[in-house]
């Protein structure tokens, strides 16, 4: 990440971590972004809990939903590098 956007990206986790209500994060995620982005997103989300879940192999999990197998492989790359707490809490929720 650039230097610039680095101080902008730690102001949006503040920012998030402050907002409690889900209507107001709803809200400000169609302020930031766009619908396709969101989409992107919550797409994102159901490939990181698919693969915790691990009830498919990838490439059924890219035609379930209906993504590349790339961005399958993109979401297990990234979940390889977080931490054991973060990821049960990804699968209880």
């Amino acid at each position: 990440m650039k230097q610039g956007s680095e101080s902008g990206w730690w102001q949006l986790i503040e920012l998030i971590h402050q907002i409690k209500n889900k209507q107001q994060l709803e809200q400000f995620f169609q302020l930031l972004f766009t619908p396709e982005e969101r989409h992107d997103l919550a797409k994102r989300m159901l490939i990181i809990k698919g693969l915790l879940a691990e009830k498919l192999t990838q490439r059924d999990l890219a035609r379930a939903l209906q993504v590349s197998i790339a961005k399958i492989t993109r979401g297990s790359n990234a979940l390889k590098m977080i931490d054991n707490s973060l990821s049960r809490l990804l699968k209880e929720n």
